[in-house]
């Protein structure tokens, strides 16, 4: 087609240009109207949200701020609630050492005289069995180290006279705080005393020679010269009793252990006291205790020499003595006294304990379990005895 055709021809083409132009114009404009609709109510939506938010912000503010009102007034209150505590502990443990007429540890020199005298009628006598318990030992059987805990001299043990697992831990030879963990696992198994309860006595002990029977501590006190047995309730903390021991110018009862002056042991029997006095400053000497008003009973002299000696014990009414050297060597059983009189101390047999160079600074026998509770240099062990029959020696 010619030039000349296409020029006839754009008269009749531009009115339908024009008409679709106008179309794409009209389109375009309802496009760019939406889009400001939309845009306006995005525009309103936002600011909406905004102010929504805005609102939500100011109301978490008021609630953190109100919340840390309530804390700061919380933490007043807990501090406040921990002075109280704190005084009322105090006040109780105050109230403890206040112990009325019964536990008085000042006894009267009367009476402590006449107990004196009723002993001494009685001193050396033969003793009457109160079982029928015959057993002596034999040999130690086992060893067991448990764990390390605390300072190089202490005790621990069980209730001699029960079937309680409590076991009670006494730290050093002068403090006044038992540790008591409720089983032996909970005692092997953790190093530090979280796991214990504490027991803080109303007065210091001195020495190793304490003891736990029948829900009770029998521990020794050291007041001037003279030394008290206290008779402390483990349930309800307080002291039932306490006696001025009856023995004058009394001496450590074991020439290894200067601390301890009085040694309270627990057999099939019951209660006896250990001691020495400078009357016969060579030798130790052995009471019956009565558990429930701390009276001598009996007493006697032993042929058994505190030199050399580290602890001992009683096992069916035959005190047990151990001895070692100055420089720690394997410890013995050297000397027996039977009080029954069934066994003589040179019919006894000499009875040694696992080779370990050491010095035990307490032996606590347990009756019912026939073993020793050892403290040997901060060591913690236990020994398993075998028994036999003294006849039969």
């Amino acid at each position: 087609m010619g030039p000349w055709r296409c020029l006839l021809l754009l008269p009749l083409l531009a009115p339908a240009l024009r008409a679709q132009q106008q179309h794409f114009m009209e389109y375009v404009e309802r496009r760019l109207t939406l889009l400001e609709e939309r845009i306006s109510q995005w525009h309103d939506q936002s600011s909406r949200y905004s102010t929504e938010l805005r609102d939500f912000k100011n109301q978490v503010l008021g609630m953190l701020e109100a919340a840390e009102k309530e804390r700061e007034a919380m933490r007043a209150e807990a501090e406040s609630a921990a002075v109280r505590v704190d005084r009322l502990e105090r006040e109780v443990d105050y109230l403890e050492t206040q112990n009325p007429a019964p536990p008085c540890v000042e006894v009267d020199e009367t009476l402590m005289d006449k107990q004196v005298a009723t002993a001494k009628q009685r001193k050396n006598e033969k003793y009457t069995k109160l079982t029928d318990c015959s057993d002596t030992i034999a040999s130690v059987r086992a060893m067991k180290i448990l764990k390390r805990f605390g300072s190089a001299s202490g005790l621990w043990t069980k209730d001699a006279a029960g079937s309680s697992e409590k076991i009670y831990v006494f730290d050093g030879t002068a403090n006044d705080t038992v540790y008591v963990f409720p089983r032996m696992r909970e005692f092997t198994l953790f190093s530090a005393t979280r796991k214990a309860a504490r027991i803080k006595l109303p007065y210091p002990w001195v020495g190793t020679g304490h003891l736990v029977y029948d829900g009770h501590l029998y521990y020794i006190r050291q007041q001037g010269q003279s030394f008290q047995v206290i008779k402390f309730n483990l349930a309800n903390k307080t002291v039932v009793d306490s006696s001025v021991f009856p023995a004058e110018e009394q001496i450590p009862v074991f020439g290894l252990s200067p601390s301890t002056y009085i040694e309270v042991s627990a057999d099939e029997e019951g209660l006896w006291a250990i001691y020495a006095t400078k009357e016969d400053e060579k030798n130790m000497c052995l009471a019956k205790l009565d558990p429930a008003s701390l009276d001598i009973e009996q007493m006697w002299d032993t042929p058994c020499p505190r030199e050399n000696a580290e602890g001992a014990f009683v096992v069916c009414g035959a005190l047990h003595v151990v001895y070692n050297t100055r420089l720690p060597s394997r410890a013995r059983v050297q000397c027996v006294f039977d009080v029954s009189g069934t066994l003589a101390p040179e019919d006894a047999s000499l009875v040694y304990f696992p080779k370990r160079y050491g010095s035990h600074a307490s032996l606590k026998y347990s009756p019912h379990e026939r073993q020793l509770y050892a403290w040997d240099d901060g060591y913690q062990i236990i020994y398993r005895m075998e028994m036999k029959k003294k006849l039969e020696v």
